[in-house]
């Protein structure tokens, strides 16, 4: 069996899981491109955070420090929460696709019975080609994910830590 006959085998299901997938992707190639940048740029936030702290009449000390090292990482995490949804709806996508396959089996057996298990399979192979897309689609988001925001967390970190030398 060809890509693109199982994919079709799939249904309706698979084709919304391929474009959650794609979404996915293009927010992950990003989120990557943000990471690299961040590196170039850190100095910069830096620079900024510590003027502005200089400048500032805030007795509150660390809780502003603290807000301002946030409001610089918050840029960084938008789009964040879609690849979150895409690894989270994606097995439950699968999953109304392993259901609907089921149900299909099931009607074809109520109406032809179980004289040809090719129509009763088919139903069958529905059910798996969506649990497995949906799988597919959800481990690299999930993986990406917790990837990503233990990076902003040590960017946190690291900047705090940074401007805090230097006030």
């Amino acid at each position: 069996m060809d890509i693109l006959s199982f994919i079709d085998k799939g249904g309706v299901i698979v084709y919304i899981l391929i474009a959650l997938n794609i979404l996915g992707f293009s927010i992950m190639i990003l989120k990557l491109i943000n990471i690299f940048q961040f590196k170039k740029v850190k100095q910069t936030y830096i620079d900024s955070i510590v003027k502005e702290v200089n400048a500032s009449t805030h007795t509150l000390g660390i809780e502003y420090l603290n807000s301002l090292v946030h409001s610089k990482i918050k840029k960084l995490e938008s789009g964040v929460n879609t690849i979150k949804i895409i690894a989270t709806i994606s097995p439950l996508l699968g999953l109304l696709g392993t259901v609907v396959g089921i149900l299909s089996s099931f009607d074809t057996i109520s109406k032809v019975g179980l004289e040809d298990p090719m129509l009763f399979s088919s139903g069958i192979s529905i059910a798996l080609i969506t649990t497995v897309v949906g799988l597919i689609v959800s481990i690299p988001h999930f993986i990406f994910y917790n990837y990503y925001v233990s990076t902003l967390d040590n960017y946190e970190l690291v900047l705090k830590d940074e401007v805090l030398k230097r006030i």
